[in-house]
Parts: structure tokens; sequence; C-alpha cells
């Protein structure tokens, strides 16, 4: 069995497959997911508005991929601050 033990100490929980399992909500893992595959197309975004010469194309590329890391950022954090094994 994973979860804390008594000494306070955390181990990975392992489901049938022997795969691990964090305890996370689906709200964090489709903001996680969805916003590395939003950052493939914004940097495609990025480089193709420096080869065309479009600064505003690649500023808006540029400030959408920052907004994204912040958002993946802090649900990773908000996985990793739970505590609980339960995921929901």
């Amino acid at each position: 069995m994973g979860g804390m033990s008594d000494k306070g100490e955390w181990h990975e929980e392992r489901d049938r497959k022997g795969h691990a399992m964090v305890p996370a909500t689906p709200r964090d893992v489709v903001h996680i997911r969805v916003g590395s595959f939003l950052l493939v197309f914004l940097f495609a975004f990025t480089v193709l508005g420096i080869i065309v010469g479009a600064p505003v194309m690649t500023g808006v590329a540029v400030a959408l991929a920052v907004a994204t890391l912040i958002d993946i950022v802090l649900a990773v954090r908000r996985q990793k601050e739970r505590h609980n094994g339960e995921a929901g």
C-alpha cells in the first residue's frame, strides 16, 4: 500500500500494472496536459512570427506561452500540495 507512513514519509502508490500513482485532481491533470499541448503550438507560432517578421504575432504567442507556463506550474503545485491519496 502507498500513502503516508507513520513516520511522515511518503510512499508511492502503484496500480495493478505497476505504474506510479500520484494524488491529482482531474482539473490539475487537464491543466497540465492541455497546457503542454498548447505550448507546442505557441512555440510554432513564435518561430513563425520571427521568420515572417510579425512582431505582434510573436508577442502574443510569447505572452500566451508565459501564461500557459504559469498555469502549468500552479497546477503542479496544487497537485504536490495534496497530501491525501484520493483523486477527485
